[in-house]
């Protein structure tokens, strides 16, 4: 059985916001501008991001709130209303709150009853794993369609209070991503019968490499990352945050690694006769930084499997990096806004930087 999608919708709260009023912002961290900012935004190349903060740090819209307006977007474009959808599967890498899942809060937000439900939670590539677990179920029969939701709030880490209560000045590993991610939503519709001029998934594949490197990208290790011990470790949530074990961070020194790991999948999926290089049309890449562009690129290239430039679609620059939403907001911009054509071959790729796990899907545009 074929599964397509059909509709696609996105979410971005607030106005854009440009680089020179990022800080005032998130604000000043004891009172100092940042001494890495503008190496980091030089760097990811990034001009606008939305935040679902205000400058008081009030959050405006809640995580779930938002993930509903992306889904509610998409359902909009479709030919079906929320009594018809058959199941919910949605993606984040930190809902409003601990537990339950986010899937059962999107649910509650969406008013959606009756249905199949599924919570993927991890970094980046969760979206694509509740992306396949959507596809998969439909591919088996048991449902006929399903609603994809991805979204992300991580502004609210950033907030110069959280640094403060940490003590310290942060170090570039914790301000890193302060510069570097933002908030939004995307949702796919998926169903087993084309409609108007739609994608059909051919495949959805993964590559993870968790039991072969450590920890990249991370929320609950103190300072010295160490993995014996997390932020619930503590005696209290205060004592946790003070030795900044409630900080964001990036393990910039295993960064590298994301180029050549995603490289690296792509190579196995042609080896395995899943893609040519020759035949695809469109690339949307979620790289999160312009820096790893070039770097991609040329190590197709040397490859000997390169993919022509003007064939790489990224909103990347006017959108922010949204974390898991990114590739669901990039596929719907592209969907609505670029050229394409029946026949049209679309390769999606999005590397994670969490534990390394590397997510690629094909698509071909089709017509009812």
């Amino acid at each position: 059985m074929s599964v397509y999608i059909t509709a696609s919708g996105h979410f971005l709260p607030g106005p854009a916001i440009s680089n020179d009023e990022m800080e005032p912002l998130l604000g000043y961290v004891h009172g100092k501008p940042s001494r890495l900012k503008r190496r980091i935004l030089q760097s990811n190349g990034i001009k606008f991001r939305h935040y679902a903060i205000d400058a008081n740090h009030n959050t405006t819209i809640s995580n779930a709130a938002m993930a509903a307006k992306a889904a509610e977007h998409c359902l909009s474009q479709s030919f079906l209303g929320k009594r018809q959808i058959k199941m919910l599967s949605a993606a984040t890498s930190q809902g409003d709150i601990v537990l339950p899942g986010f899937g059962s809060m999107l649910q509650a937000e969406l008013g959606l009853n009756d249905i199949e439900l599924h919570s993927s939670h991890g970094i980046c590539s969760s979206s694509m794993m509740a992306l396949k677990a959507a596809f998969t179920n439909l591919k088996a029969g048991e449902q006929q369609n399903a609603l994809v939701v991805a979204s992300e709030l991580t502004s609210r880490l950033f907030k110069a209070s959280r640094y403060e209560a940490a003590g310290t000045a942060p170090d570039f590993n914790a301000e890193f991503l302060r510069w570097m991610l933002s908030d939004g939503a995307g949702a796919l519709l998926l169903e087993t019968k084309p409609r108007n001029k739609c994608f059909r998934i051919d495949w959805i594949r993964s590559f993870s490499h968790a039991d072969a490197y450590p920890v990249c990208m991370s929320v609950g290790y103190p300072t010295d990352n160490s993995v014996n011990r997390s932020w619930q470790d503590y005696p209290t949530y205060a004592a946790a945050e003070a030795d900044g074990a409630l900080l964001i961070r990036q393990d910039v020194r295993l960064l590298e690694n994301i180029v050549k790991l995603g490289v690296d999948g792509y190579l196995r999926l042609i080896a395995e006769g899943r893609v040519q290089a020759d035949k695809i049309d469109h690339v949307l890449c979620h790289y999160s930084s312009h820096y790893f562009r070039g770097k991609i690129f040329d190590m197709m290239q040397r490859a000997g499997v390169g993919i022509a430039e003007h064939k790489w679609y990224s909103n990347l620059y006017s959108r922010g990096n949204t974390g898991c939403a990114s590739i669901f907001i990039m596929l719907d911009e592209f969907r609505r806004t670029q050229p394409y054509s029946v026949g049209d071959t679309i390769l999606c790729m999005v590397p994670e930087s969490g534990r390394f796990n590397n997510a690629y899907m094909q698509l071909t545009v089709v017509e009812a």
